[in-house]
């Protein structure tokens, strides 16, 4: 090797050394940045996630949104979020914030139950429901065991019924030229399944399920609501309604928002967020704004990894 090309590969291998110098210190600056952050997240009370610290008594908030499930897992996380409140001696009251279209019916009950016992635990302590959007099938059923549930007159409440979805592509099948080949073991085994011509007496059973799955529905409305809901023919049929529907049918109990809840009812204006954060950058957008969260973010898991440097 000539010294031309000795040079050449030194300059070239001090040339990486340097780049990688210049990630291992880019990484650090990244991590103490990072840091701060966590440090500072930490020096905040949870409790100061809605507006500025306060102290005093407090109006405790905890957010219900989208599809009950258990991939979703927001019915855990309003549990959690009404036992820390409650738990805590500066909240007077709890407000769940719901924007759900329903999901599961067994988490509804478990959610509706939930909402019961702490009740019954923390009597002084109310817990309401305020609906924005929506709130209906399952969101309603854990809903009404609820102290209140306010609305706005636009908000879409009710679906106290229970639905199965499914199809039938035997006749599709038969124009293809296709035959199932499904093999069971229990003549029931494959209620329901789409490939085999539809069974009456399978049906029936189906149909069966979903009366006493509603019935349990009923029951837990009947029993949240009481003599407030109406005498309506069309109450249980799964209808939905509009909030200023829903009011005249005692399915909710008054206009308003969760801040005009707070203020008019228990009076006060200090709303402390307890909703779990499920991310833990979500807290750094709240305390920070989302710029200085996403730089964090970027810090840890936006990075290209070369060996055990971080890009």
């Amino acid at each position: 090797m000539s010294w031309e090309q000795e040079t050449i590969e030194k300059v070239l291998l001090e040339t990486v050394k340097e780049q990688r110098r210049s990630r291992r210190w880019k990484s650090f600056f990244r991590l103490i940045v990072l840091g701060i952050i966590i440090f500072s997240i930490w020096q905040f009370n949870k409790k100061d996630e809605i507006g500025d610290a306060k102290k005093g008594p407090q109006v405790a908030v905890v957010n219900f949104k989208g599809e009950i499930s258990d991939d979703t897992g927001n019915f855990r996380d309003v549990i959690t979020g009404l036992t820390d409140a409650l738990k805590d001696k500066d909240t007077v009251a709890v407000i769940i914030r719901a924007n759900s279209p329903g999901g599961s019916p067994v988490y509804s009950d478990v959610l509706n139950n939930e909402i019961t016992r702490l009740r019954a635990k923390y009597p002084n302590k109310p817990i309401d429901v305020v609906v924005e959007e929506v709130c209906a099938s399952g969101c309603y059923y854990a809903a009404a065991a609820a102290n209140k549930i306010y609305a706005n007159p636009s908000s879409i409440v009710g679906s106290i019924g229970v639905i199965y979805s499914g199809f039938g592509a035997t006749e599709a099948m038969k124009k293809l030229g296709i035959d199932s080949r499904l093999i069971i073991s229990g003549k029931n085994k494959a209620m329901g399944y789409p490939f085999v011509p539809e069974n009456k007496e399978q049906t029936a059973m189906q149909q069966k399920m979903l009366d006493e799955i509603h019935q349990i529905f009923i029951n837990a409305v009947k029993k949240g609501r009481g003599t407030k809901l109406a005498n309506e023919s069309d109450l249980f049929s799964g209808r939905y309604w509009v909030g200023q529907d829903a009011l005249k049918l005692g399915l909710i109990d008054g206009y308003g928002s969760v801040t005009s809840i707070a203020r008019e009812q228990y009076k006060s204006e200090n709303l402390v967020d307890f909703t779990p954060d499920k991310d833990p950058f979500e807290k750094v957008a709240k305390k920070f704004g989302v710029g200085l969260a996403d730089y964090a973010r970027q810090s840890v898991i936006g990075g290209d990894f070369n060996g055990t440097n971080i890009k």
